[in-house]
């Protein structure tokens, strides 16, 4: 099990704010520094840990590196328990040594290499972020098909119907983008960088809506703790945070349109 480690108490989006150095030693590094936010900490068989190995080159001055998990050095520190179960954890790194060989890709290509990761984890939480959806929508048709209210079942209602319509309709289009990101990379596409910023950033807040609305639908029960929507509830506000938050997302997606834009305008 794998575990990747780039985010720092004082570097999230921004990752060139990262603190984490990577200083040679003979024929190895020696990593210190502090992650935060962690999945699968404590419990990976290794991390992918991002470090600076030329703090003055930013982004450009970061390398990836494996780190086995048993590395004298590494050292996981507690858990960090979020609103719905998720293994999450801090971690940290006291003259951790790995061998030069355990460099992921090149010296300084870190940054790349972390950008192009999460251009293949985003789609994933957008996926993660339809089935919570998906299972909010069913749990809002049952019920609306059986509560009855005023001596008809709530679903007559058009104001029910309205948003189970909506409901649908954002689900059945975050599946489709979700779809368009993994197809492009499963076709061979280098980068899916627009892709999966829009897959994500659609998705995830769909979802949210979704989840909410089914809250609404299902009443009192749907704040129950032991309801699926009340679990659905809590567990669906953290996609729209990791992996990149929504904000982040929209900015990747605008700054590629400008990019076009400025390229189209410059071409002859």
């Amino acid at each position: 099990m794998a575990a990747f480690a780039m985010t720092e108490p004082e570097a999230g989006s921004d990752v060139a704010a990262l603190s984490t150095t990577a200083v040679r030693d003979g024929d190895g590094y020696l990593l210190n520094g502090h992650k935060t936010f962690i999945s699968n900490a404590g419990i990976a068989d290794f991390y992918c840990v991002f470090a600076s190995t030329d703090p003055a080159r930013g982004t450009r001055g970061i390398t990836c590196f494996v780190v086995p998990a048993e590395t004298p050095g590494l050292e996981f520190v507690a858990p960090q328990v979020l609103s719905a179960p998720h293994p999450l954890g801090e971690l940290r790194l006291r003259d951790c040594r790995v061998p030069a060989v355990n460099v992921i890709g090149e010296e300084g290509r870190g940054f790349k290499v972390g950008m192009a990761t999460l251009d293949r984890l985003r789609p994933t939480v957008g996926a993660a972020a339809c089935g919570m959806a998906s299972r909010a929508l069913e749990e809002a048709l049952a019920h609306a098909m059986s509560r009855k209210q005023f001596g008809q079942p709530i679903s007559s209602f058009q104001i029910i119907q309205e948003k189970l319509g909506r409901m649908y309709t954002d689900l059945a289009a975050s599946r489709l983008l979700v779809y368009r990101a993994a197809w492009e990379k499963d076709a061979g596409a280098e980068r899916i960088t627009v892709e999966a910023a829009v897959a994500k950033s659609f998705a995830t807040e769909a979802a949210q809506k979704i989840v909410d609305e089914a809250v609404q639908i299902l009443g009192g029960r749907g704040v129950l703790a032991s309801h699926p929507v009340d679990r659905l509830y809590r567990s669906v506000r953290a996609l729209r945070i990791y992996e990149g938050t929504t904000e982040i997302q929209r900015i990747i997606i605008a700054r590629a349109l400008l990019d076009a834009r400025r390229e189209s305008a410059e071409s002859p």
